[in-house]
């Protein structure tokens, strides 16, 4: 009896500390990105490393010698486009742009996909109502996205009329914010 007792309440207390962890994951408000927990306290690397979704867009920023940058303090707000986003390319097209002599073209259209500052979802809807239905924001590459909404999805157009939907919003880091999308943004 003093067993089964005992093992009751090591089961309970086991319980309780696996519902603590999976309380303070959900405290933390960041989603799983491809299968990987996602942290605030990590920077945008860090946490993009871990993702299996994000594997070639970590390749694409080391190849163009990006990792410091998305390393440093920012903030940054990063639209981290997913391997299958990547695979929607032509053929060749990915290959290509990680060629060596094909550094700039990468390192255009990488930052293409990066604004300055810490842009939540909240911050990107102010700015669509405040302009009617569309916001614009300058990328660090000098180009331009425009976000506007479909129905409860945040949209992105790049420069060539191409869309992008957020599929993954507000995914917290040390120096800025992910948002996962669907498609590659392409600059003029």
């Amino acid at each position: 009896m003093k067993n089964t007792i005992f093992a009751l309440f090591l089961m309970f207390g086991m319980l309780f500390v696996a519902g603590s962890v999976s309380a303070q994951m959900m405290k933390s408000d960041n989603p799983m990105v491809g299968g990987a927990a996602m942290y605030k306290t990590k920077d945008i690397v860090d946490n993009a490393v871990n993702s299996k979704d994000h594997t070639t867009l970590v390749a694409a920023v080391k190849a163009a010698g990006l990792v410091d940058t998305l390393k440093s303090k920012g903030p940054f707000t990063v639209f981290a486009p997913t391997n299958d986003a990547f695979n929607m390319l032509p053929a060749g097209t990915v290959d290509t742009l990680l060629m060596m002599e094909n550094k700039a073209m990468l390192t255009k259209v990488l930052t293409y996909h990066v604004v300055a500052g810490n842009m939540d979802s909240k911050k990107i809807m102010k700015a669509i109502k405040k302009g009617k239905g569309k916001a614009t924001f300058k990328t660090v590459s000098g180009g331009t996205l425009t976000a506007s909404m479909s129905g409860n999805s945040l949209m992105l157009m790049d420069e060539k009329g191409g869309m992008s939907t957020v599929t993954i919003a507000n995914v917290k880091q040390s120096n800025g914010v992910i948002h996962v999308v669907d498609k590659v943004l392409m600059p003029n």
